[in-house]
Order: C-alpha cells, then structure tokens, then sequence
C-alpha cells in the first residue's frame, strides 16, 4: 500500500476498498473509473437509488459503499506517537436489484500501544511493534472487513 493514499478520508477508504476487493478471488470489480463515468450521467435522486442504478449501469450485482465516521492522523512517527492514529467507518454492500443493505460492517479502532493493551499482542504479527498512520489503519479494517465478507459469499450455498 502507498503510504499516502490519499488526504482525503472518504478517497482513502475507497481506494482501500477498491484495491482490497480487486484482489479478492472470484470478484469481479468495475473499475473506479467507469463507477465515475455512469455516476456523472445520472439525474437527481436518493442515495439508495443512486447506488442501484450505479450497479445497473455497470451490470454489478451489488454496490459497496463507505462512510468515514473518524479520521484523525497520528501525531508523531512510526516508532513513538504522541497522539495515535484513529479510524472509525461503516462498510455496506448493497443488493442492486432491491436496493438493501444486505451486509453490513463497522470498523472503529484508536491503536493503543501493547503496555495500553495486552489483547493488541495478535495485531503485533501483522502490524509490528510500530505506530501506523491513519491510511494504513483504514487499510488494515477495509481488509479485515472484506475477507470476512469474503468468507461468507465462499460459504454461502449457490441459488
């Protein structure tokens, strides 16, 4: 992952969806730029229907989508924070023919150094003993949250 993905929250956390969803196996993602390209031609209209004709037009079966709730940046550098970093964002994977929500997941996480917390002693293996950046904590929760979606779909019975 760069180590800048983006100053703005909301582009971070889509470019880390975007970017963890196309490597997922068995997934077939339009690309950003086509997403843009329909949503630019389409008239006013609630979200909910936005998304579903959004996932029309590029012949999706569902719409991911994403809301930053926090996102503050760590004060200070990878190896001492006097402030850490702080993500919290909600994940929705939207049924494009009937237009619910029909997954959901939320990722709220202010990194806490391992004397601050014993039970981070997991996260250790994956991130180091070292302080991430806001980028890279949204990076980690979209990844978290789309292999367990990816878990599910995998299971789930074919109709």
């Amino acid at each position: 992952m760069p180590k800048n993905f983006g100053r703005d929250p909301t582009e971070t956390l889509a470019r880390a969806a975007y970017s963890t969803a196309a490597g997922m196996p068995n997934w077939q993602i339009v690309s950003e730029s086509e997403v843009r390209e329909v949503s630019g031609n389409l008239g006013p209209a609630s979200e909910t229907e936005r998304f579903r004709q959004i996932g029309e037009m590029v012949y999706a079966d569902a719409v991911l989508t994403g809301r930053v709730q926090r996102y503050r940046e760590r004060v200070g550098d990878e190896w001492g924070a006097k402030s850490p970093a702080s993500v919290a964002f909600v994940l929705d994977l939207i049924d494009v023919r009937r237009g619910d929500v029909i997954w959901s997941a939320r990722f709220d996480e202010t990194q806490k150094s391992l004397s601050e917390n014993i039970f981070a002693i997991g996260d250790i293996g994956q991130r180091g003993v070292r302080w991430l950046t806001a980028a890279q904590l949204t990076q980690e929760g979209v990844r978290k949250a789309l292999g367990q979606l990816h878990q599910i779909i995998a299971r789930a019975p074919i109709s």
